[in-house]
């Protein structure tokens, strides 16, 4: 992946050339100390005049007010139809589309050197020569002076969430809330020099700084630093994300250089420019814009983005091309488009290309002729599954098959589309799981093929902050996992259906960096605290969990260096890209698959066959964890043996012994540490005694009278045993509702004990008939 860069013999600005904006995909507004507000179209390569400002107004910043309008909330003028621009006369102006002035407001003493809309463009924050950082509402009027520093602000951001407000001061970064009576601003030396440059993303909410220490560094929303960059010959003079946070690029003397977020370089460019003094990307994140000192405007696109998906290789050779290669045979295919290629996605067999008008869906089995489709907006973000793939753009979040039809539109109540990215949306064949931005603890799940909500429209709640989910990719639905990770780095794994009940989550690991679903089975790698581990059936959570700290691999990743990032786990293969941009791949053993698809075609004796050949405790494991879930107890039972594991042989054993098939699944949810499930599969089956008496054996006592008084049997069964247990432990009654029923109910264990041999012969009698 490079930059191609374009840049005319002899620049428009006669002076230096101070900021830079996008109006739309293919306009840019340029601004110099020459005065004059410059137009340029990148498709036409035209060059208009749009105003000459007064000859005592020297610019120093533009931003335009922001498309994207966070929804529900209602504007009075197109977002497009002005920006606003800052002088070193101390003001702010609001002016046109067309270059009027349509208002200018007295903002700081000395230059206001620089301005940023929030980003649902409610509110303008402005920093200036005298330490200053206010905030203004969108017609211009005061609201907040929110900082005061010693020394000149040189740049300002906004939070993702449009209440946070970083700004520089002198070698230091600062966030202040925008909450009246908040904790104090937290702030961090982030620079040895001057920090002259900050940008930050709403996407991956990571912050960008650049300074004259002449390095430019990376940092999480709570200032802890993601990556710094070696010391270069100049200083950092500009530095901007991409609107979907995946790359960022910096400008310093000469020097234009496109890097990935997690601070390692793509490219390099060294264009006669000067300093660079600033940067802006379009709305599609392919192009980027730079001002440069010697009255220059550079334009770059990015070319040679590749993509691998098992034995295809795709590079976008140019804006509107695309190369593909077969590995095996070498064949090679040239795909050419109409526009410009926004958003490319291999995955699943089949490439999805959006372009700027259009959606292309190939397969990779037949390269000549794709479904196409029109698009109404700009696309943010391709997410593939096996069967269907969605899209999402600045208006919401789209699925369709692979034939190019449209299947449902999943929303909901405060649905940010704009800040969605792969790890805050996760697709299946059956589920779509999207992280509220809104509340980074709520998950919302719902079908695919329908968009409609599960659970009543609840999402999943989980006790932290979440910062990663992922579905699993095969199996029934009702079987559909969600892996998740929290701001604590621990990892979760939780049910999707919920099936009248709560979500169940059940934690698998801490410290985790990364994770991946396989893409043939329900396997789960990471990266864990100086370990790469892979669960071969994490779902051995919801059935024993016992059995989980024996079902995974885990070997050293000092391999891979620090802090690697998971890529693919395909087949048996794991790739890896390492923090210097570098690929390492790792593999695992074929058997866990293998005994994956013996299982889900039900071939248990083949699944048995292979572990006794492969003779190991994790396949065992793994097998007896599968055949529990599946019922399938015969297998179950050899499985457990061959892992020492001789109380659940036991179990199995008298599981296996019960007259009923009701009883034997309720027996076996409660194997898996389901009691609520195994009441209720006995209570569908008629099963009310055995019930009460679980709920005995569990020392339930509540439930188990509520069950006996609502099914008005057996409530002398549930005093007896009570009686017994306070008896054996010495203890008085001191539950008031055993007590009201104790006076008028008799306890006689000739009785009780008749009618439970009754209630078990009823049953023996039913498995007979």
């Amino acid at each position: 992946m490079r930059f191609k860069t374009s840049l005319l013999k002899v620049p428009k600005h006669q002076d230096l050339t101070c900021c830079v904006a996008w109006t739309s995909a293919d306009d840019v507004y340029s601004v110099s100390d020459d005065h004059a507000i410059l137009s340029w179209n990148v498709l036409t390569n035209e060059t208009k005049k749009v105003t000459q400002l007064p000859n005592d107004l020297y610019p120093t910043d533009i931003h335009w007010f922001p498309k994207n309008i966070m929804p529900g909330k209602q504007q009075a003028i197109s977002a497009s139809d002005f920006f606003v621009l800052t002088g070193t006369d101390g003001r702010f102006y609001l002016i046109s589309r067309m270059g009027k002035i349509e208002k200018k407001v007295e903002a700081h003493r000395g230059a206001v050197l620089a301005a940023r809309w929030s980003y649902d463009g409610t509110a303008l924050a402005t920093v200036g020569e005298d330490g200053q950082v206010k905030v203004w509402s969108r017609s211009g009027m005061l609201r907040s002076t929110l900082g005061q520093s010693s020394t000149p602000v040189y740049s300002v951001a906004w939070g993702p969430d449009n209440n946070v407000v970083l700004y520089t001061s002198g070698k230091h970064l600062i966030l202040k809330s925008m909450q009246a009576g908040n904790a104090k601003p937290l702030q961090w030396k982030a620079h040895e020099g001057l920090i002259l440059k900050v940008d930050w993303n709403p996407v991956n909410n990571l912050i960008l700084s650049g300074g004259e220490d002449c390095k430019y560094k990376v940092w999480d929303g709570y200032g802890r630093q993601l990556y710094s960059s070696a010391a270069h010959e100049y200083p950092v003079t500009s530095v901007a994300w991409t609107p979907d946070g995946e790359l960022f690029a910096t400008g310093f003397f000469n020097t234009l250089r496109l890097c990935d977020k997690a601070g390692w370089s793509h490219a390099l460019e060294k264009p006669s420019t000067g300093s660079v003094m600033n940067i802006a990307w379009s709305v599609d994140g392919t192009q980027v814009a730079g001002a440069c000192g010697n009255g220059h405007v550079i334009f770059a696109h990015i070319i040679e983005r590749r993509l691998e998906w098992k034995q295809f290789e795709l590079t976008v050779a140019s804006r509107k091309k695309i190369l593909v290669r077969n590995v095996t045979d070498d064949a090679r295919e040239k795909l050419e488009f109409r526009d410009r290629i926004v958003k490319v996605s291999l995955l699943c067999a089949h490439l999805v290309v959006a372009t700027t008008s259009q959606c292309y869906v190939y397969s990779v089995k037949n390269w000549n002729t794709p479904m196409i489709f029109d698009l109404k907006q700009s696309v943010s973000l391709i997410v593939q599954a096996e069967k269907h793939f969605l899209l999402v753009d600045s208006i919401g979040i789209s699925l369709y098959s692979y034939e190019g039809r449209f299947l449902s539109a999943p929303k909901y109540n405060g649905l940010r589309p704009n800040v969605l990215n792969h790890q805050t949306i996760s697709l299946s064949n059956d589920t779509v799981a999207i992280r509220d931005k809104n509340d980074e603890k709520a998950v919302y799940l719902f079908e695919a093929h329908t968009g409609k909500a599960m659970a009543d429209g609840k999402p999943l709640l989980h006790k932290m902050e979440i910062v990663e989910i992922a579905l699993d990719q095969h199996g029934p639905m009702p079987e559909r996992r969600v892996a998740l990770i929290d701001k604590n780095r621990d990892l979760y794994l939780a049910t999707v259906r919920t099936f009248a009940t709560t979500h169940k989550v059940v934690k698998l690991a801490v410290m985790i960096q990364t994770m991946a679903w396989n893409d043939d089975t329900n396997m789960l790698a990471a990266l864990q605290d100086g370990h790469f581990t892979v669960w071969y059936y994490p779902n051995a959570a919801f059935v024993d969990q016992a059995l989980l700290s024996k079902t995974f691999l885990e070997k050293d990743s000092s391999e891979f260096g620090k802090n690697p990032l998971i890529l693919s786990f395909l087949g048996c293969h794991v790739t890896m890209r390492r923090v210097d941009g570098s690929l390492v791949s790792t593999s695992i053993s074929p058997y866990p698959s293998i005994l994956h698809g013996y299982v889900a075609n039900a071939r248990w004796e083949e699944a048995i066959r292979l572990c006794r050949f492969v003779k190991e405790t994790a396949l065992w494991a793994s097998l007896a964890g599968m055949a529990a879930y599946a019922r399938e107890l015969a297998t179950a039972e050899i499985a457990y043996a061959a892992v020492d594991e001789v109380d659940k042989v036991n179990y199995i054993q008298y599981i296996k012994e019960q007259p009923s098939k009701e009883a034997r699944n309720a027996e076996m949810a409660l194997f898996a540490g389901s009691a609520q499930d195994a009441e209720g599969i006995m209570l569908q089956g008629g099963l009310t005694f055995r019930a009460i008496m679980m709920h005995i054996n569990l020392y339930n006592w509540d439930r188990a009278l509520e069950l006996a008084l609502k099914y008005k049997t057996h409530v002398d069964t549930v005093l007896g045993f009570r009686q017994r247990y306070l008896v054996k432990f010495n203890k008085t009654e001191t539950n008031k509702r055993f007590q009201q029923y104790a006076d008028g109910v008799e306890i006689d264990w000739a009785k009780i004990e008749a009618k439970i041999a009754m209630e078990e012969e009823k049953e023996r009698d039913g498995r007979k008939r």
